[in-house]
C-alpha cells in the first residue's frame, strides 16, 4: 500500500497534525510552511519538509518520512543522506529534526551502526502509529486521519465513519470539509485495492452525502487532487469517470500529463 502522498496530503490539509503527532504545542508552530524542496546539485527532491519562517530563529527544521512498509537497511541511509545533502546544499540558519512515522512498528528496520548516535539522540524521532493509544486520534481530524492508515480492517469502516461525522460536525468550510472526506476515501481505495470505489463508498455512509449540492460544488478542486491519486492507485481514466458519474474526456482534463 503506498502511502506516502496521502500522509503528506493530510500534513498539507492539517499541517497542526503533524506536531500534534510529535508532542509540540507551541501556537507558533501554525505559521510552519509543509512541502518538498529539490536538492539541486543531486536532480532529487526531498519531499516531506516543515520549514519555520526566518523570523522563528530558533525554530527547527522537520524533516518527515511516512512507512507503511518494511524497506530493510536501505531506508536510513537513504533518509539521512537526503537529510545531508540537503543541509550541505542550502545550509540553512535553522537546525533541524528528523520525524519518521511507521504505520506498523515491525516496519522499522532499526537504525543502523553508521548512524549509531541517532539511536537515543532528541534530533531524531520516531512514531509507530500501531502503538498510539486510540484516544490519541480523538485530539483532531487531523490526527484521527494519520491513525486511520494504520487501523486494521476491521475496525476501519467504523473509524472512518466517525472521522466523516466529526468532520460534517466540526468543520464549517464547506471546502476543507469537502477535502478531508474525499482524503479519508482515498484511504479507504488503498485500504481495501480488492473493492470498487462503489463499494468503498457504500462502506462509508458516502451515497447520500455525494448527492448534496454543497458536496458538489467545487468538484473541479476535488478532481485536481484524486485523479492523480487514483491512478497512482492503477484506476484507469474510465473506472475513474465511472465512479464520479463524469465524461472520460472531463476526467483526463485532470491526468498527471494534462
Amino acid at each position: 500500500m503506498k502511502t506516502d502522498s496521502i500522509f503528506y496530503r493530510i500534513f498539507q490539509l492539517a499541517p497542526s497534525a503533524f506536531f500534534e503527532l510529535i508532542g509540540d504545542g507551541d501556537p507558533r508552530t501554525s505559521t510552519y510552511g509543509f512541502g518538498s524542496q529539490e536538492v539541486k546539485q543531486m536532480s532529487f527532491t526531498t519531499d516531506g519538509i516543515f520549514m519555520p519562517p526566518l523570523r522563528m530563529r530558533q525554530a527547527p527544521i522537520y524533516f518527515v518520512e511516512a512507512q507503511a512498509y518494511r524497506e530493510e537497511e536501505n531506508f536510513y541511509y537513504r533518509f539521512f543522506g537526503e537529510i545531508h545533502l540537503y543541509l550541505k546544499d542550502y545550509k540553512p540558519f535553522h537546525n533541524w529534526r528528523a520525524v519518521v512515522i511507521f504505520t506498523e512498528k515491525r516496519f522499522d528496520p532499526g537504525i543502523p551502526e553508521h548512524y549509531s548516535e541517532y539511536e537515543d539522540n532528541p534530533r531524531v524521532q520516531r512514531i509507530y502509529l500501531n502503538k498510539l493509544p486510540s484516544e490519541v486520534g480523538e485530539r483532531s481530524i487531523g490526527v484521527g486521519l494519520l491513525q486511520l492508515i494504520a487501523t486494521k480492517p476491521k475496525q476501519a469502516p467504523a473509524r472512518g465513519r466517525a472521522l466523516i461525522d466529526r468532520t460534517r460536525q466540526e468543520l464549517t468550510d464547506v471546502t476543507a470539509q469537502r477535502n478531508l472526506i474525499e482524503l479519508i476515501e482515498t484511504i479507504f481505495v488503498y485500504k481495501f485495492p480488492q473493492l470498487s470505489t462503489q463499494e468503498i463508498g457504500k462502506m462509508l455512509g458516502l451515497g447520500d452525502l455525494k448527492q448534496t449540492r454543497v458536496y458538489q460544488e467545487g468538484q473541479e478542486e476535488i478532481l485536481e487532487k484524486m485523479v492523480p491519486l487514483l491512478l497512482d492507485k492503477g484506476m484507469t481514466v474510465e473506472e475513474i469517470a465511472q465512479y464520479f458519474k463524469l465524461p472520460i474526456e472531463t476526467i483526463q482534463k485532470f491526468t498527471p500529463q494534462n
